[in-house]
Formats: C-alpha cells, structure tokens, sequence
C-alpha cells in the first residue's frame, strides 16, 4: 500500500449497517457506520503535529489522521463527525462530541485512545493544533460563502498530495482502460458524477454502460455488462451512500468484477466493498455537499484511460470531424 493516504484494497466487512446521511444536508449529528477501518496508512504518528501533506486544509489533515487505523464501526462515526465539524469539535467535551455522532462517552474515550493517544483530552489538544477554527485569509473575517470556497481548494489541496504517488490512480485508470464493456455506476447524489464522467469516457472507450438509476433491474444490468466481457466496474460513491449501492457493489464483486470506487474518504461504508478505493473529500460548509475534489478525481482517471487505450487519439479526432460536419458546437 501507498503511504500517502490511497485506499488500496479494501475488501473486509463486518456486516454493519450503511449510514444514512446524504450529499445535501447538514444533518452533522446523524450517525454513520459502515465498515471496518480500511487499514490504510498515513502519514504521521499522532501527537507529532499536523502530516506533511503539502498544505492541506482542516478536513483533509484530520482525514490523514485516521488513515492507517482500524477503526470499528462506531469509530468510524466518530471520525465522520470529527471531519464534517472540524471547526467546533476541538472545543467540545467527549460528551458534547458523543452526543453529536450519537455514541456513548466511552466509546469516545476508546476512539481517542485507538488513535495512539492517552485519551480525549490529549486527543482534543492535537485537534486545535490541527484544524483550528475557521478563519479568515489575512486575519481579516471571511462570510460562509468564502468558506466553502477555501474549503474545497483544500479539497483539491489535500487530492493533489495524495497524487503525488500517481501509482494507484494509475493502477485503477488501466483496470477501467481493459474492461469491455465498461459499467459506470452512481446512484442518487452521484449520479451526476457518474454521468459526467461516462460521457467522456465514451468519447474514447469503445462501451461505456452508464448505471445511475437503482431498483431492481440494477443487477440485471450489472449481470449485463460481466455477460458481455466486463472486468471491472468504475463507482462515484458521495454522500449519502444509499443502502442499494452497497448491495450493488457486492453483487459486483460477486460476479468477478473489481470495483473501482471514488469516495468522500477512507472509511466511507463503501471501502469495504471496493478493491480499489480512491478518496476525495467532499465539502460540506454550504446546505448541499460540494464536490470538487470527486470530480476533478474523475478526469485525472479520464486521462489516465486515455493513455490505456491505443486508439483514443484517433477516436477522438473521429468525433472532432463528425461535430464539425455537423455543425454541432458554436465556436
């Protein structure tokens, strides 16, 4: 596995129940489980200061924080508190935070503890080093649009570090590159992502199947596309993460798929269902989840396919002439 933070191989489970929060509301204290920890490792050792990741922002540091950790279920809800509220939650009690992630008080103090630290006092101190309140750029007060704004350059921030080792972005664009026909799916607040994205593959992969409506006709399609050759299968998985999507990826997986998953991070309750799973933090300072980190992920693996694929060259240069013939762009 990289040391940067990529999840790579996440394929345990301990059959805990999908959590319920969705991309567009600020629902903080609603809890989250999902699978066990994913086991992927960070960067520094807590209580020696904030990783060395380039110049990340208060999401994406403490996202490095838990990476390389098993966390249980519940842990893993009290870490997804502890991202989507950086700002308040190094100024809470262990009871204030167990009451925000829905979780009993020890468990706050066995989290803290899980994490290398002594308890959540100590925990609670390395939390204000690392994601201070929010601020203003030049000490001068900023207003919540401006927030979400520096939040998502973070984001990007904090993507454009763990790109730093291209191998497992890399590894998935060649797995995608291979696959004939090749499924996108992204179910409710990623389908969008997951339309955008096979819309340019399209461009240059010869079968792209885009799946981005649930139900029960979507194993059919999943059966489908392995029928026709399929060898791995591309998810957008942002938050919410609908109970259906996991049974989705696992039936996936059971077929022989390899699931390539975009994700708003590492202990997402999809980890456990991917072989490869690639994190992208979603911002969440405005009522509906920002997401310019998943998106931008998407077209760096675009780019990567590109160069799996001997004839995308051609291919495009093919749909650049049939546009112009038909006059299909104002340019």
């Amino acid at each position: 596995m990289s040391a940067t933070g990529w999840g790579i191989g996440m394929s345990e489970s301990d059959g805990a129940d999908v959590g319920t929060r969705d991309a567009g509301t600020r629902d903080a204290g609603a809890p989250e489980t999902g699978a066990r920890g994913t086991g992927v490792p960070g960067t520094s050792a807590p209580g020696t200061g904030a990783p060395d990741a380039g110049t990340p922002g208060a999401s994406a540091r403490l996202h490095q924080l838990f990476e390389g950790r098993r966390l249980t279920p519940t842990q893993r809800r009290i870490a997804h508190c502890l991202v989507r509220q950086s700002a308040a939650v190094p100024f809470l009690s262990s009871v204030e935070l167990a009451q925000l992630a829905g979780v009993s008080q020890p468990s706050v103090t066995r989290f803290a503890v899980a994490l290398g630290f002594d308890g959540y006092p100590a925990l609670r101190r390395h939390l204000r080093d690392v994601a201070p309140a929010a601020g203003a750029e030049d000490g001068r007060p900023s207003n919540q649009y401006q927030q979400a704004v520096q939040a998502e350059i973070d984001n990007l921030r904090h993507l454009a570090s763990l790109l730093a080792d291209a191998g497992p972005v890399e590894r998935a664009g060649r797995l995608l590159a291979a696959s004939r026909p090749l499924p996108v799916l992204g179910l409710r607040a990623s389908a969008a992502q997951a339309r955008g994205f096979a819309y340019f593959a399209a461009k240059v992969h010869p079968d792209v199947r885009l799946l981005d409506e649930g139900g029960s006709l979507l194993a059919d399609r999943i059966d489908a596309a392995r029928h026709a050759g399929a060898s791995a299968l591309l998810c957008f998985a942002l938050p919410r993460h609908p109970r259906e999507l996991l049974d989705a990826l696992g039936h996936a997986r059971d077929k022989g798929l390899t699931v390539v998953t975009i994700a708003d991070g590492t202990f997402a309750p999809v980890a456990a269902h991917s072989d490869l799973l690639l994190p992208a933090a979603v911002g969440t300072g405005l009522v509906f989840d920002t997401v310019s980190a998943p998106m931008l992920l998407g077209q760096v693996l675009l780019e990567v396919m590109c160069d799996g694929l001997p004839d995308a060259q051609v291919r495009l240069e093919e749909f650049d002439a049939r546009a112009a013939a038909r006059g299909l762009f104002v340019d």
